[in-house]
């Protein structure tokens, strides 16, 4: 899929569009149309205006004008006005149900968060959002309530900091991920080597920390628990000593073949008050078709496993649009859920990630459309309602079937407050290991700056002393 710009340089802006209409597809800028699809977007000084080219054949055409309301400040009108006509050209060429209307950011939540908080009325904001940027109602409805619920999550996180520490390892490499994820038949003798060279992150990282309130620690991968019982402890022995007391400690044991008895009790001596046990679906045939090396019943255990073991806050992830699952696969896995009544259910949207295995077997695979998707997002829905939850963070990907939203749900008193921060921005976040990403916020002036760490185990080993020197150099405040 081609594309030109004239008299702008928003190139990621229409890509984004493209993306919407035009799934996994390589996008190419051009000066001239030439064979196939090419989109012409241009701005001048009224507005922006888009022109689809099939075969260097003019196929539709939309204008947009700045509005002369001043509803947004000039450059967050000209992306609107770029966004929303590309939108209606390729509309016109490729009728599509845009639920999110033009709105392609990650955060769809925070940009109601904004408004708000800038002093707009909530009326005005979703009058705002259903003209101006297209979002059908219950996405707004949507966006509403999970802004209202982050606002008052964010009040108890002013001034402190979050932590997240990154364990890239996993028994196998799921169909679908894209994360920095290494599985143990390869790379689990560098667990080791990898243990030395964050220990050495988090001494060096600890003096950041000193005089601050540590709001959440977050231990997330890959598969933390993907660590043996030694090393598990060795990690928490060493948060406990350099980071302590935080408010909210929590460690994701997704995988339930690397849960046992031993090692839940490690979580539970080093009070990790969270946990997530993940299955992304009840239903063997999928878990076999994603490379999951469990069954369901392996799932269920480890979840009883964990209650017996008196941990407390059990959160459980699932896949929507996994290959072969329908409105009865669905069903089922919510089935069982309800059955275990976990306290928090994040429901993920599939997402066909450049880097993931499934992008390179797409041909293999039958997908589901729109409507199914919006079927299957809505029962989600009302099925985490029905067990006493709300939703309370949310967030988009890429490519993600139907272009509908990943939603973190709970019930009350359940909310992880650093779902929360890492969506909203509001709070810096100190990250170590391998692919993690230090998140620097200067409320004062609304700035993030990012301090990145390199992705692959081997360079994060070799280069450990590098990593630290950026930190070094990066961290201005904290």
């Amino acid at each position: 899929m081609d594309y030109i710009l004239k008299g702008h340089e928003m190139s990621d802006d229409v890509v984004s569009v493209l993306m919407l209409f035009f799934q996994n597809e390589k996008y190419v800028r051009v000066e001239e149309a030439g064979e196939g699809l090419t989109l012409l977007s241009y701005l001048d000084e009224k507005g922006a205006g888009a022109r689809l080219y099939e075969n260097k054949k003019e196929v539709a055409f939309f204008y947009c004008e700045k509005s002369p309301t001043p509803f947004l400040e000039e450059k967050r009108e000209i992306k609107r006005v770029i966004g929303f006509s590309a939108s209606m050209a390729l509309k016109k060429y490729k009728s599509l149900p845009l639920p999110w209307g033009i709105l392609t950011g990650v955060r769809p939540a925070k940009i109601f968060t904004e408004f708000y908080e800038s002093g707009m009325a909530e009326e005005d904001i979703r009058t705002l959002l259903k003209e101006k940027y297209l979002v059908e109602d219950y996405k707004l409805s949507l966006m509403e309530e999970v802004s209202k619920n982050e606002r008052q999550i964010l009040k108890k996180g002013e001034g402190k900091v979050g932590i997240y520490i990154g364990i890239p390892f996993c028994p196998t490499r799921c169909l679908y991920c894209s994360f920095t994820s290494y599985p143990l038949s390869q790379y689990g003798k560098k667990k080791g080597a990898y243990l030395d060279a964050l220990e050495k992150e988090i001494v060096f990282s600890s003096k950041y920390i000193r005089d601050k309130n540590i709001e959440s620690i977050y231990i997330g991968g890959g598969t933390p628990t993907s660590l043996d019982e030694e090393e598990l402890e060795r990690l928490l022995y060493l948060v406990e000593k350099y980071f302590p007391s935080p408010e909210e400690y929590t460690v994701e044991a997704g995988r339930p073949d690397t849960l046992n008895r031993e090692k839940l009790k490690i979580l539970k001596k080093y009070n990790v008050g969270r946990i997530s046990v993940n299955p992304q679906t009840l239903n063997q045939k999928t878990l076999d078709t994603i490379g999951r090396k469990h069954t369901v019943e392996d799932f269920i255990s480890a979840f009883y496993m964990a209650r017996e073991e008196g941990h407390e806050h059990i959160n459980t992830d699932i896949i929507l649009g996994l290959p072969g699952e329908k409105e009865k696969e669905v069903e089922n896995t919510f089935k069982g859920l309800e059955k275990l009544s976990p306290e928090s259910i994040t429901v993920h949207t599939l997402a066909v990630k450049r880097a993931s295995r499934l992008k390179e077997q797409l041909d293999s695979f039958e997908l589901e459309d729109y409507r199914t998707m919006d079927r299957l997002v809505n029962y989600a829905r009302e099925c985490t309602e029905k067990m006493g939850m709300f939703p309370y963070y949310m967030y988009r990907q890429k490519n993600m079937l139907g272009n509908f939203e990943n939603v973190g749900y709970c019930k009350e008193n359940a909310a992880c407050v650093y779902n929360v921060e890492i969506m909203e921005e509001k709070q810096s976040i100190l990250a170590l290991g391998a692919g993690a990403s230090t998140k620097l916020v200067n409320r004062a002036t609304n700035e993030i700056e990012r301090i990145f760490n390199v992705k692959s185990v081997d360079d994060y080993i070799s280069r450990i002393d590098e990593m630290i020197k950026r930190k070094e150099e990066g961290i201005k405040w904290l």
